[in-house]
């Protein structure tokens, strides 16, 4: 595990071979949902010894329909990011999307998270280096592994080597997206941590409806898959009630469904 991560993790109990964990709502909703998603996946993660990052949204500035959900109010919603950080003591990160964001954002969180289809914004990459945070960057969908080098270079350039890359998918026809595996291999080949996105890449964008649909029950596939191919860490969206969530409730894990799939992902960690 990179030394940041150790540095990160400084307090958790975790076995040093597993992977991590970010995981939480797509976006802030309230304090209650927050701080109820946090607890119940730190006792998980801490009872199978995983590392774990909260992730939440403040705002979600890439909706499909101009009436869906965006926030609570940018402070409201990092400071409700923070006081979870707080509380339970661990990590926290969220999406920016514009270098005029970052210093705001960057005063809440812990590893600032560019956003797919901002992955090749150089102002913003660097914007989010100068911070000093990690930055965590999701490949775009229209991208491939190998060519994420250049995103890890304009931030190691910025004066910043604490990055990771993050795989969510590829685009694939008008309204599906596929995973290719192979890209988990090739980031691991730039020298950074590679995370799968396992319910982003689960997403079928750009529906008639206005409304982004989904496939969870291919959840666990994904994880699996991910684990097996040597990821070194997960993000899984996750909710107590999937049906009810603001944003992206047709591609995030029921919150109950979160510890059996743990506890398989453990073991095959273990073997490979």
């Amino acid at each position: 595990m990179e030394k940041y991560l150790k540095d990160l993790f400084n307090g958790q109990k975790y076995t040093e071979n597993n992977f991590f964990l970010i995981a939480g709502p797509c976006v802030v909703e309230s304090n209650e949902i927050v701080m109820q998603i946090a607890e119940k996946v730190l006792a998980i993660c801490n009872r199978l010894q995983i590392p774990y990052i909260f992730k939440a949204s403040y705002r979600k500035a890439n909706r499909t329909s101009a009436n869906s959900f965006t926030g609570i109010g940018d402070k409201l919603a990092l400071a409700l990011i923070k006081q979870v950080g707080e509380r339970f003591g661990i990590p926290t990160t969220t999406d920016i999307h514009t270098a005029e964001e970052v210093a705001m954002a960057a005063e809440y969180v812990d590893i600032l998270q560019i956003p797919a289809f901002l992955c090749r914004q150089t102002d913003l990459l660097i914007a989010a280096a100068k911070t000093g945070k990690i930055v965590n960057v999701k490949k775009g969908q229209f991208l491939s592994g190998p060519s994420m080098k250049f995103a890890v270079e304009k931030i190691n350039a910025a004066g910043n080597e604490k990055v990771g890359l993050i795989e969510r998918g590829n685009t694939f026809g008008y309204t599906d997206l596929v995973v290719d595996y192979r890209n988990i291999t090739w980031m691991k080949e730039i020298n950074v941590p590679v995370i799968m996105d396992c319910t982003h890449a689960l997403q079928q964008p750009n529906q008639i409806g206005g409304i982004t649909g989904g496939n969870p029950e291919l959840i666990e596939t994904i994880s699996k898959a991910a684990i097996a191919t040597g990821a070194d860490g997960l993000f899984i969206e996750t909710h107590p009630n999937p049906a009810l969530a603001k944003s992206d409730g047709a591609n995030m894990l029921k919150l109950d469904l979160l510890e059996p799939l743990l506890e398989k992902l453990v073991r095959i960690r273990k073997v490979i």
